[in-house]
């Protein structure tokens, strides 16, 4: 098996955990006083795109420069190849059926994996042109558009041979929607590389990551009308130096846990900290979990729905929280 480097890592013999710092006493609930942060597996080159599949036990991860998705099974805690090649695949999701939706560099597109393991395409161009690298995406749940698809479109695959091939890009960075009829709708086209996005518990917001803003990463937020149309357009995160905003997932409070890079340098801010920041709905940082690599994504799982688990470079890591995924 093709693999990465072996990080070590020592789950901490203090409760609770100090890798889990508490910035605003709001977040006191939410912390499982007697749960540690644990690493799952290792050995991975880039780790990206978590999805859980309760109905297996197991976890679902893209690692991208390896070209391949990788399977971490509850029940025996071991890590073994799911998909390779994967078409550098990097978001994974699930739609309300249960089959995994996958977001392909290589390829340029959005598939689905039927229950038999036929692939379906689902996007690949828009108005005759080609994708650049679909990167994340999220399934509509409720209202008149469940079953609809989101995802992000920046040129991060297309950049060089790490997480894909090179090539130019034939549209402009977006998010686009895949309506449940199959229509493909190009839906944000002004921001500068859109990477991870969620909705709120009720999915009366979109949020999304604007990568390549400056001087820092943001989190914008748009109102979601009941037809898909999206306005209010606001800044809820702005990552602020340090920080290096990436994939996020929204908690059922609306509390936003989002993957976190540092510049590299060393700090006692736990901004400048690699691991996962947490932030209130409006925007407040509530907490810091510190890991000893940046985190790319994360989503919530386990049985209860309430395990953490983030992708970090060259490992999985989890954490129990109080509190489950919207």
């Amino acid at each position: 098996m093709n693999t990465g480097p072996h990080i070590p890592f020592e789950t901490s013999a203090r409760y609770p955990d100090p890798r889990v710092q508490v910035l605003d006493e709001r977040f006191l609930p939410y912390r499982v006083f007697s749960a540690s942060v644990e690493q799952l597996a290792s050995g991975l080159r880039w780790a990206e795109g978590p999805v859980w599949f309760g109905d297996g036990r197991y976890l679902l991860l893209s690692d991208i420069p390896n070209n391949r998705i990788v399977r971490w099974d509850e029940e025996t805690g071991l890590l073994s190849n799911y998909r390779a090649p994967s078409n550098n695949a990097n978001g994974l999701a699930r739609d309300r059926e249960g089959r995994l939706i996958t977001c392909e560099h290589l390829t340029r597109r959005i598939t689905r994996t039927e229950h038999d393991g036929r692939i379906t395409v689902l996007a690949d161009r828009y108005e005759g042109k080609r994708l650049n690298s679909p990167n994340d995406l999220i399934c509509q749940r409720q209202g008149p558009l469940a079953g609809a698809i989101w995802f992000t479109d920046p040129p991060f695959g297309i950049a060089g041979d790490w997480e894909g091939e090179p090539a130019e890009a034939e549209l402009p960075h977006a998010v686009y929607r895949i309506d449940p009829d199959g229509q493909l709708r190009q839906v944000i086209t002004d921001l500068a590389g859109p990477n991870g996005l969620a909705f709120n518990p009720d999915e009366s917001i979109l949020y999304v990551v604007e990568s390549r803003a400056q001087p820092s990463r943001l989190i914008w937020a748009y109102d979601v009308a009941a037809d898909g149309s999206l306005s209010g357009k606001r800044c809820v995160v702005d990552a602020r130096g340090p920080g290096a905003l990436d994939g996020f997932a929204v908690d059922q409070d609306g509390n936003l846990w989002c993957g976190w890079g540092s510049s590299g340098a060393l700090s006692a801010d736990p901004a400048a900290l690699d691991g996962v920041r947490v932030f209130s709905p409006e925007g407040v940082a509530l907490a810091h979990i510190s890991l000893p690599e940046r985190c790319a994504n994360v989503c919530f799982g386990g049985a209860k729905r309430n395990r953490l688990f983030m992708a970090s470079s060259h490992s999985l890591y989890a954490l129990y929280v109080h509190t489950r995924g919207a």
